[in-house]
């Protein structure tokens, strides 16, 4: 075995109080830039999901309108087999129209009824009155006991 002469490590100074700042500082902007940077980068990779996810939504209705046209005319054309085609093009068309009317009757009313519930605001204020008159009414009736009982004390 060597003996070797242990030497001491030099001695690291701490760092003063406003070096600690200091780092902080830097290190918090440091944080805060690649944060945002990232939050960017995020958006942006959305915001192209989302673009294509519309254009998708967009064809689908485009084809769908077509082949709800398509389903019309088959439609129209079946019942020509049966009945002459301005009849059958007919019966299709009201029946169509039917459905439509349907369609606008049911949200007239859903309208109406949400035209009609009444608001928050409204309620609350209901509310307040409610209470303000049962605490009058509370009050009343211990006014009305303390008199009766001063009556009837003299």
């Amino acid at each position: 075995m060597t003996d070797t002469p242990h030497t001491p490590e030099p001695l690291v100074e701490p760092a003063s109080l406003g070096q600690l700042f200091e780092q902080l500082s830097d290190q918090t902007t440091r944080l805060v830039k690649t944060e945002v940077a990232l939050a960017k980068a995020e958006m942006q990779e959305k915001a192209k999901d989302s673009g294509v996810a519309i254009g998708l939504i967009v064809f689908a209705a485009l084809t769908l309108f077509w082949m709800t046209n398509v389903f019309i005319w088959a439609a129209i054309l079946g019942l020509g087999e049966a009945w002459p085609l301005w009849l059958s093009a007919l019966v299709i068309g009201v029946f169509g129209v039917l459905v439509a009317a349907g369609a606008g009757f049911a949200a007239y009313k859903l309208l109406q009824r949400a035209a009609n519930k009444p608001e928050t605001i409204d309620r609350v204020k209901a509310d307040a009155e409610a209470v303000k008159l049962g605490a009058q009414h509370h009050l009343n009736n211990i006014k009305g006991v303390n008199n009766t009982s001063k009556g009837n004390a003299s």
